[in-house]
C-alpha cells in the first residue's frame, strides 16, 4: 500500500509539472496552451480522487490501520 501511495504522489507531482510546463511554454496560442494545462490539472484531480478512494477501500477491508491520536476524549 505504501508503494501505491508513493506512486500516486509522484504521478500527481508529474501532472502538476506538466501543467506548469504548458502554462509557461511560449510560441503557441492561448487556447491550445489552456486546453493542455486544463487536461493536465484534470488528470491531477482524477489521480487524487482515485488515491483517496483506494485508501478508503483499503481501510474498510482492513489492509491498513489508522494510527495517531486516540478517538476517545479524556
Amino acid at each position: 500500500m505504501k508503494y501505491l501511495v508513493v506512486l500516486a504522489f509522484i504521478a500527481i507531482l508529474a501532472s502538476l509539472a506538466s501543467a506548469l510546463f504548458f502554462m509557461m511554454r511560449n510560441g503557441r496560442d492561448d487556447k491550445s496552451k489552456g486546453n493542455h494545462m486544463a487536461k493536465a490539472l484534470a488528470v491531477r484531480v482524477g489521480i487524487s480522487i482515485v488515491l483517496f478512494l483506494c485508501i478508503l477501500v483499503a481501510w474498510q477491508m482492513g489492509y491498513i490501520q489508522p494510527t495517531g491520536l486516540p478517538a476517545t476524549a479524556r
